[in-house]
């Protein structure tokens, strides 16, 4: 874990012997799993420690405490979130995921990591933040590589507790795309907050955090039926 371990250094973190064995035992697991049902294009072991490790970690700019209650919308093989919660143990995460083969590689990665306080959370993001045991219950969401931001607003803010966040990693030059954003972010209750450049060793393809904080409660017409925010966004 040479590469995860020096972009770190960059962020003033260093890894505990367990938490370099999770690290690895991730990297594994994910690649054999890979072999059978596809999770990721990205499998080599340079690439994982820095396209998916350090990307995920580089979440901790954001001003991350630590001790958070988290959810990942749309989390895929389980990035950002595993990383984050390998970092800091005591987060309590969700990882919502909708494919079920993907959710079953999240639940039987947690159990190899030995990781407690996850939960495992097949659905889609418009029925799960209509749910009273999850909608504005995280003071912390986050979501990578999903969707547009005026669609992830919608799929994300409803999550959030009024002065919870939504860290967004994003690529590029997001101008146009913030910009195409601001009616669906002020809609759910939202406001941007800040963008922050991620440089770190080896993430040098002008890479962003975008944060929104939540200030109001979304109102209950929100999110709209599956399927709508991505195809019709509020724009």
């Amino acid at each position: 874990m040479n590469e995860l371990v020096y972009g770190l250094s960059a962020l003033g973190i260093s890894l505990n012997s367990v938490q370099l064995g999770q690290f690895e035992t991730y990297y594994q697991e994910l690649v054999d799993y890979n072999s059978r049902i596809n999770l990721t294009a990205i499998t080599e072991y340079k690439d994982v420690q820095i396209k998916h490790f350090l990307d995920s970690v580089s979440l901790v700019l954001a001003g991350i405490k630590g001790d958070e209650k988290l959810l990942d919308v749309g989390s895929g093989a389980g990035f950002p979130g595993l990383p984050l919660k390998m970092l800091f143990p005591a987060i309590q995460l969700g990882l919502l995921e909708a494919t079920q083969k993907k959710a079953r590689f999240l639940s039987e990665i947690t159990v190899k990591l030995g990781l407690s306080g996850v939960e495992i959370i097949s659905q889609r993001a418009e029925d799960t933040a209509q749910n009273p045991l999850y909608r504005q219950k995280y003071s912390l969401v986050t979501s990578r590589a999903v969707a547009d931001m005026a669609t992830l607003a919608e799929l994300t803010l409803p999550f959030c507790a009024v002065g919870g966040r939504v860290i967004a990693p994003k690529k590029g030059d997001i101008e146009e795309e913030m910009d195409r954003a601001a009616t669906a972010v002020k809609k759910m209750g939202g406001r941007v907050f800040k963008v922050i450049k991620v440089e770190l060793p080896g993430l040098e393809d002008s890479r962003k955090l975008v944060l929104l904080e939540k200030i109001s409660n979304t109102p209950a017409l929100y999110p709209r039926r599956a399927g709508i925010p991505a195809k019709t966004p509020l724009i």
